[in-house]
């Protein structure tokens, strides 16, 4: 039996009913001091990194593109140049808003270092049973954790990530606990997570800058970087499904030349989000939109003009 996981709308987790105001408040902020990154341990869990490095800055100054006209629709938003970290154009850069499964990001983060690639997993029962969208994962299956990561960078299966969580750290809960720590050793001080996936609207934001910071900290893992990219991917799974194809949710990696990341997300009350990567002559960039009701043409021209004025 061939499962094809393919999302042609809603990217991200779920659809919540009821839409209430998306913005949780605004206060500015220095995303700051990120810790350097080490290569994934070959324990599965480690929940403490004692030799890491002390941070540096993710994202620096005011923006270069400041007076440059765009239409963007998205009530905040950002581009910045994914090499140095430099904010080039920004629109309420420091706005809270909610994020959907654009939260995914920081569990793929921190679940890429503590999970080793090749590890077999069992599936728990809770995971079964968590909101929408989820892949179909069975209680007691066994599966390894590489495939997970694809089911959720790119299908953005929230039983994927409530999985990945308990291999992490042992529980949701536990694992939540090291999202809120990692974003304040990362300085990303307008960021709060309520789940592993984003599912719960309440309590879970972040704005443009943070989102762009947590991005480049994830770059910096190589395998991060080759999920995100990944437009499609089949699988070999066990009885009776056999085989999987997982289909990227972010349909700009087939719509705009130089698209590689990297994540959409989606809820009632969150609306379209989107952060976006592209690179071109070598250069970098990310653009990030939250909100926003064409959140591929508004990230299109963001990049444009990123690599208009390289």
């Amino acid at each position: 039996m061939l499962v094809l996981l393919l999302v042609l709308a809603a990217a991200g987790a779920g659809v919540w009913f009821g839409r209430h105001a998306a913005t949780t408040g605004q206060h500015h902020s220095v995303a700051q001091h990120p810790a350097k990154p080490k290569p994934p341990p070959a324990q599965t869990v480690s929940h403490r990194h004692p030799t890491a490095q002390p941070p540096t800055r993710l994202l620096y100054g005011t923006p270069l593109l400041a007076g440059a006209h765009v239409r963007v629709h998205a009530p905040a938003a950002i581009l910045v140049d994914a090499d140095t970290g430099r904010v080039l154009w920004a629109e309420r850069p420091h706005q809270r808003r909610k994020i959907a499964s654009l939260t995914k990001i920081m569990t793929a983060t921190l679940a890429l270092r503590e999970v080793p690639w090749q590890s077999e997993i069992t599936v728990a029962r809770s995971v079964t049973r968590v909101p929408l969208v989820r892949e179909g994962l069975r209680t007691g299956e066994h599966v390894r954790a590489w495939k997970l990561f694809y089911a959720l960078l790119l299908f953005s299966g929230n039983d994927d990530a409530n999985q990945l969580a308990i291999a992490s750290a042992g529980s949701v809960h536990a694992f939540l606990r090291e999202m809120n720590a990692q974003a304040r050793e990362l300085g990303l001080r307008d960021t709060h997570y309520t789940s592993p996936s984003g599912i719960r609207d309440r309590g879970n934001y972040s704005t443009p800058w943070d989102l762009a910071a947590l991005t480049r900290y994830a770059f910096r893992n190589p395998r991060f970087n080759q999920l995100v990219r990944t437009k499609e991917i089949h699988v070999r799974w066990v009885a009776p499904t056999n085989s999987k194809i997982y289909v990227n949710n972010n349909f700009l990696l087939r719509l705009y030349t130089g698209a590689n990341g990297v994540k959409t997300g989606y809820t009632h009350e969150s609306g379209w989000c989107l952060v976006a990567s592209a690179t071109k002559h070598g250069r970098r960039l990310i653009a990030v939109v939250l909100d926003s009701p064409n959140m591929y043409a508004d990230a299109r021209r963001l990049l444009n003009l990123g690599f208009s004025r390289s």
